[in-house]
C-alpha cells in the first residue's frame, strides 16, 4: 500500500521525469538531468519516494574496475506508484488551469 505523498513542485518534476517512460531504471544522474534539480534536492525526494512505495531502487552489479566507474543506484516506479503519480500530476494539473480560468475539458 502507497502512503500518501505531499506533492510539492520539485516531488512533481520528479515524478513527470519518472513517467517518461515509467518501465526505465534511472539512476541518479539521469534524473537530474531530466529534472532539473541538484543532487541535494533530488535524492531527498527519491529517498521520500522509495519509503512511500512509488518507487523502488536496486544496485547494479558491476564490478566497478572492469567498467571504470561504481555501481549505480538504479530506481524505477512500482505499478501502484505509476499510477499515482499519473493521477497526482493530473491533480495538480487541473488545480493550475482552475486557478488559471482556464476551462476543464468535458467528459460525455
Amino acid at each position: 500500500m502507497l502512503k500518501p505523498i505531499r506533492a510539492t513542485t520539485a516531488v512533481a518534476k520528479v515524478l513527470a521525469a519518472f513517467l517518461q517512460d515509467p518501465a526505465a531504471d534511472r539512476y541518479g544522474l539521469d534524473l537530474m538531468r531530466d529534472s532539473g534539480y541538484p543532487s541535494g534536492t533530488l535524492y531527498p525526494i527519491l529517498t521520500r519516494l522509495e519509503k512511500a512505495g512509488w518507487i523502488e531502487a536496486r544496485w547494479e552489479t558491476l564490478d566497478p574496475v572492469a567498467a571504470g566507474r561504481p555501481a549505480r543506484k538504479y530506481y524505477r516506479l512500482t505499478g501502484d506508484g505509476a499510477v499515482a503519480a499519473r493521477a497526482e500530476l493530473a491533480e495538480l494539473n487541473r488545480q493550475l488551469t482552475r486557478g488559471l480560468g482556464v476551462a476543464e475539458p468535458r467528459t460525455t
